[in-house]
C-alpha cells in the first residue's frame, strides 16, 4: 500500500501564503489516476479542495472548489512522486486540516472532488490563517 506523507502546514496571517506537499513512498503515476487535496475543519465536514489528473491526455488538468478558485494551485512533480497545493490570498476561512489521497479511478469529466473515490490518504497538516 502507498503510504503519503503531507507536509508544508503552519499559522500564517491572512493574505499569505503556504505550500504543501504531499510525499508517496513510491512512484504513483503509473496506477494513481487521480490525486486530491481535501480539508476539515473543526466542526465540518471534509471537502474537496483541489483535484488533478496524474497522467494521460488530461495529466495536469485540475479541478477547484468554488471558495479556492484564483487561489489555490495544484501540481505535481513525478520525479519527486509529490504533489503539491500552492495557497495564495489566505483567509480565516482556509482554516483546516490538509489531507491528500490519490486515486485509481479515472473519472471524467472532473477529477471529481468526491471523497469517497480516493484512496490512500495522508495523515494531514494543520493550517491555521488568523485575522
Amino acid at each position: 500500500q502507498v503510504q503519503l506523507v503531507e507536509s508544508g502546514g503552519g499559522s500564517v496571517q491572512a493574505g499569505g501564503s503556504l505550500k504543501l506537499s504531499c510525499t508517496a513512498s513510491e512512484y504513483i503515476g503509473r496506477d494513481y489516476l487521480m490525486a486530491a487535496w481535501f480539508r476539515q475543519a473543526p466542526g465540518k465536514e471534509r471537502e474537496g479542495v483541489a483535484a488533478v489528473y496524474t497522467r494521460g491526455v488530461l495529466g495536469g488538468n485540475a479541478q477547484y472548489t468554488d471558495s479556492v478558485k484564483g487561489r489555490f494551485a495544484i501540481s505535481q512533480d513525478h520525479a519527486k512522486n509529490t504533489i503539491y497545493l500552492q495557497m495564495n490570498s489566505l483567509k480565516p476561512e482556509d482554516t483546516a486540516i490538509y489531507y491528500c489521497a490519490i486515486s485509481r479511478n479515472y473519472i471524467v469529466p472532473g477529477p471529481p472532488l468526491n471523497s469517497s473515490l480516493y484512496s490512500p490518504w495522508g495523515q494531514g497538516t494543520q493550517v491555521t490563517v488568523s485575522s
